[in-house]
């Protein structure tokens, strides 16, 4: 039987809201960080912390925009993302604050977390990894792959894994070829899949492709269900006691 409950907690002056999901039983299970899209924490979040938590795992979807925002306005929003693609310190204070979420729940095993994002989430996620946060695994879903900081990833712990369609044209080629080169530079022992026909947010079942109102953006659902595959995969590696 999972449970869930509403987490308050602050970060420099601001309430943010996120959502723990707990397995059945009373032991410490391995941990995973979920970090939210861009616009914020949605029930989609929400439920992945839920599916986690029916497969034996401890889950926390933070929140880093504050009150469980979610920014309705595409431009707000898009400034919120460069605000914080721009400033590595800031995302990984963010993300460091809702891992202090889960490692301070007392069915979390500290010794076995990771952490997934998505989108700039999934960026967030890297930053943590960057930053030398002790996580077995970081998950990014369509995540940008830059950093103003590529050398920091000789700090990552982990094993990483980053999921992207081939078609995202916010994730294009060259990008992809520079996170290659700043994990192999860094010693990583890293993975990408590359998503055959997937645009961005490829993941996120509520964006039907629209190129009119979202071009390059859309729910590719067997990339989906691949990539969710890839992470649980990746999970049975690190966590081989789960298995």
């Amino acid at each position: 039987m999972v449970t869930t409950r509403r987490i308050e907690y602050p970060v420099d002056g601001t309430t943010m809201v996120g959502h723990l999901a707990l397995p059945g039983g009373t032991d410490r299970r391995p941990a995973v960080l979920i970090v939210h899209e861009g616009p914020g924490l949605t029930d989609h979040q929400r439920e992945r912390a839920d599916r986690l938590a029916e497969l034996g795992y401890v889950a926390f979807a933070l929140d880093y925009h504050g009150g469980g925002r979610f920014i309705e306005d595409r431009e707000e929003m898009f400034a919120r993302v460069d605000e914080l693609l721009a400033d590595p310190d800031r995302m990984r204070a963010l993300a460091g604050a809702g891992l202090a979420v889960l490692t301070a729940e007392p069915r979390a095993d500290t010794s076995r977390l990771a952490a997934i994002g998505y989108c700039l989430g999934g960026t967030m996620a890297l930053e943590l990894a960057r930053g030398g946060a002790d996580l077995k695994a970081v998950v990014g879903f369509h995540p940008s792959l830059t950093t103003t900081r590529p050398e920091d990833a000789a700090n990552i712990t982990g094993k990483v894994l980053v999921c992207v369609g081939s078609e995202d044209p916010i994730i294009p080629v060259e990008q992809r070829l520079a996170f290659e080169e700043e994990m192999r530079a860094a010693g990583a022992d890293w993975r990408m899949t590359i998503h055959g026909g997937a645009l961005h947010s490829f993941t996120h079942p509520d964006l039907d492709p629209d190129p009119a109102a979202r071009p390059g953006i859309g729910y590719h659902r067997a990339s989906a269900e691949r990539a969710w595959r890839a992470m649980l995969d990746l999970f049975d590696e690190v966590f081989p006691a789960m298995v």
